[in-house]
């Protein structure tokens, strides 16, 4: 059993590796403003990083660079040329997500212009304990989505600059004991933190493996 996590890590490893260069990079602005300084931590730690995967598949990247406490608790999509989620890539015992968030839609999504609205299907979040198996500080997480007939990676990217398609993410575990909503900004293409997201997955896989004393 442990052989075989062992290899899904890997090759989702391998899937990240094969295309940082190439993945824009999104960071996320805040809607909810229920402490200013949690959403302060959020714009200034949270990232989502998309990687074309071929095949018409997409892989959404979400990495907590830190070092201020937070949890990406759950992750929504607003639209878009994107079909449905084929996959989630976890790292076991620290990052475990499953589809279908709870709440369906994201809290706050109404205070975005023009409201955040949840598309059917088009969500996941963290398993219980819902915090600590969130996306914590020096984690990442990944969803892999197929694609709509003739769409393409060109797509995706064309739609989140310019808002049709939108992803929005419920953020937990801030010191202050608050959480606050955040939607991509479309605007800010920042250089890839291609490195940053493999060193979370590798530390978090590298953590996880020493616990089952299989390193």
């Amino acid at each position: 059993m442990q052989k075989s996590i062992i290899v899904a890590i890997t090759l989702a490893l391998g899937v990240f590796c094969s295309h940082v260069e190439a993945a824009p990079t999104y960071s996320f602005v805040n809607i909810t403003n229920n402490n200013a300084g949690d959403a302060a931590i959020g714009e200034a730690q949270l990232f989502v990083e998309i990687f074309d995967l071929g095949g018409g598949q997409v892989n959404f990247g979400f990495t907590n660079i830190g070092p201020a406490a937070s949890s990406i608790t759950d992750v929504y999509f607003d639209d878009g040329t994107l079909l449905g989620i084929a996959s989630i890539i976890n790292a076991p015992g620290l990052v475990e997500f499953s589809q279908l968030a709870t709440p369906p839609d994201l809290p706050g999504g109404n205070l975005a212009v023009p409201p955040f609205v949840t598309t059917l299907g088009f969500s996941a979040d963290s398993d219980p304990p819902v915090q600590p198996l969130g996306v914590n500080p020096g984690e990442s997480l990944g969803i892999i989505f197929n694609l709509q007939p003739g769409g393409t990676f060109a797509d995706v990217v064309d739609e989140l600059e310019s808002g049709v398609l939108r992803i929005g993410i419920h953020v937990q575990g801030f010191s202050s004991g608050g959480s606050e909503s955040f939607i991509n900004d479309g605007t800010t293409v920042i250089p890839a933190p291609g490195a940053l997201i493999l060193g979370g997955i590798g530390a978090g896989c590298l953590s996880w493996l020493r616990r089952r004393g299989t390193l």
